[in-house]
């Protein structure tokens, strides 16, 4: 049976985010494509140097752990559009005072 993003979902909320969320954190499921799993922290998590130990200690170990047939959790570190947007409202907002 082929695992889906529902069936990962299912394992982000039930095991991880609890973890994170102690940590004021969270995971997003950005993709799951021929065996990896992409994800992204939030919060207090975002940008936190222990990032990619987390992603191995715990969402990759937990996850692989279910789904053997997950090969790699690969963390997304890029800035999300979401992100450049605020920043750029805000310069804007400084530059016109």
């Amino acid at each position: 049976m082929a695992i889906t993003t529902q069936d990962i979902e299912q394992v982000l909320e039930r095991d991880i985010r609890p973890i994170l969320a102690s940590h004021h954190g969270n995971v997003v499921l950005q993709d799951f494509t021929d065996g990896k799993v992409y994800i992204r922290l939030t919060g207090m998590c975002s940008g936190c140097p222990s990032a990619t130990i987390t992603t191995e200690e715990i969402v990759a170990e937990r996850l692989k752990a279910v789904f053997p047939e997950i090969e790699d959790v690969i963390l997304d570190t890029s800035v999300s559009d979401d992100l450049i947007a605020q920043a750029k409202a805000i310069l804007s907002q400084h530059h016109t005072r």
